[in-house]
C-alpha cells in the first residue's frame, strides 16, 4: 500500500482523499455556522430563531442550500458576463485552497510547507481580487462603491495583521505552521504577545467584512454592496466563501495565539478536537460581535487601522524584537 501511494497516482489518490477530509467537515461547518449564528442573535435578541425546518431547526442550512440550487441565476443586462461568474468562483475558491496548509493536528495538513504563512498571505491578497471584480462587473454604482470599500478595508487592515504576524515569527524563528503551534507547548502566545492577539482579531473582523466592520455591504447607503446584483448559487459561493474566510480566520487566531491542537495545561490532548473548539470559539465571538457592536462609520473604519493598529504593531514589534535580543530568549521549537 506505502509502494501504491509513493507513485504519481497513488499520490494524487493520496492528496485527493487529505482534500476531501478537510474540505467536507468544512462545508458541512460553513453550512451550520449560519444556524448557529441565527441561533445566538435569536438568543442575544430574545428571540427563538430556527425552529420549524426539522428538530429544533437543524435542517434549516439544508432547506437554505436548496432554495438556492433552485433558484434562477439573473445576470444585469450591462454586466460583463464573464468577469461576473467568474467572481464567486475565484472568491469561493481562494477561501478553500488556503485550508491547504492549516494543521489541526500533528502532522495533519495536505501540505505541511515550510512557508505556510507565507502561502497564506499569498492567498489572502488574492481574495480582494474577487470582490473588486464582482463590483465593476455589476455595472452598478452601488456595488461598485461596496467593491472600493472592501479592497481599501481589507488592504489597509492587512498591514497590521502583518506586523502581528511577524512578531509570532520572530518569537518562533519558523515560518511553519506546525512549528508555530510547537512553540507553545509552555505558554499560549496569547499570554506574553495579547495586544497583539486583540489586535489580530479585530483585524480579521475587518478582513472577513463582519459587523462591525461590514461596510462594503452597508444597507443603509449601498444597498448590499458588491454582491447587491447577484442571485441563486452566484449568491451562495459568496455567502460560503465570507463564512469559510471566518473559519480560516479564527483557525490562524488558534495557530498564532491559541496553541493550535494543544490543550490547556493540566488537560488531556484529544488530537484535533481542541483546535475544533478553539475554532468554534472564535465564530461564537464573530457573532457575538456582530449582535453588540454598532457598525462604524467608514472615517473611523480607516482611523482604526491606520492611526491606532498600525503604530501599536509596528511598536511591540520593535519591543517584542528587543526583548528577545536583550535577554537572549532565542526561538526554539521542541523536537527540532
Amino acid at each position: 500500500m506505502n509502494d501504491f501511494f509513493a507513485t504519481t497516482p497513488g499520490y494524487v489518490i493520496l492528496t485527493f482523499a487529505q482534500a476531501l477530509a478537510i474540505l467536507v467537515p468544512l462545508l458541512i461547518s460553513v453550512a451550520y455556522a449560519t444556524y448557529v449564528e441565527r441561533k445566538v442573535l435569536a438568543a442575544i435578541q430574545i428571540r427563538k430563531g430556527p425552529n420549524v425546518v426539522g428538530p429544533f431547526g437543524l435542517w434549516q442550512p439544508f432547506a437554505d442550500a436548496l432554495k438556492m440550487i433552485m433558484k434562477e441565476t439573473t445576470i444585469p443586462s450591462g454586466a460583463n458576463r464573464v468577469l461576473f461568474l467568474m467572481a464567486p468562483m475565484l472568491t469561493f475558491g481562494l477561501a478553500m485552497i488556503a485550508w491547504a496548509v492549516i494543521p489541526v493536528n500533528a502532522g495533519w495538513a495536505i501540505a505541511d510547507i515550510n512557508v505556510g504563512v507565507l502561502y497564506l498571505f499569498a492567498i489572502s491578497s488574492l481574495g480582494v481580487y474577487g470582490i473588486i471584480i464582482a463590483g465593476w462587473a455589476s455595472n452598478s454604482k452601488y456595488a461598485f462603491m461596496g467593491g472600493l470599500r472592501s479592497a481599501a478595508q481589507m488592504v489597509s487592515y492587512e498591514v497590521s495583521m502583518g506586523f502581528v504576524i511577524v512578531t509570532v515569527l520572530i518569537c518562533v524563528g519558523s515560518l511553519n505552521l506546525s512549528d508555530i503551534v510547537l512553540a507553545q507547548s509552555r505558554v499560549w502566545f496569547c499570554i506574553p504577545l495579547f495586544p497583539m492577539f486583540i489586535v489580530f482579531f479585530i483585524s480579521a473582523l475587518a478582513e472577513t467584512n463582519r459587523s462591525p466592520f461590514d461596510l462594503a455591504e452597508g444597507e443603509s447607503e449601498i444597498v448590499a454592496g458588491f454582491f447587491v446584483e447577484y442571485s441563486a448559487m452566484t449568491f451562495a459561493l459568496f455567502f460560503l466563501g465570507e463564512y469559510a474566510n471566518m473559519f480560516l480566520m479564527s483557525a490562524l487566531t488558534t495557530i498564532l495565539f491559541l496553541g493550535g491542537w494543544l490543550p490547556p495545561l493540566g488537560l488531556p490532548q484529544f488530537g484535533p478536537l481542541w483546535f475544533i473548539l478553539k475554532v468554534w470559539f472564535g465564530i461564537f465571538v464573530f457573532i457575538w460581535v456582530r449582535g453588540t457592536f454598532p457598525r462604524y462609520r467608514y472615517d473611523q473604519l480607516m482611523r482604526l487601522g491606520w492611526k491606532v493598529f498600525l503604530p501599536l504593531s509596528l511598536l511591540y514589534l520593535v519591543l517584542t524584537a528587543g526583548a528577545l535580543m536583550a535577554f537572549g530568549w532565542l526561538p526554539s521549537v521542541p523536537g527540532t
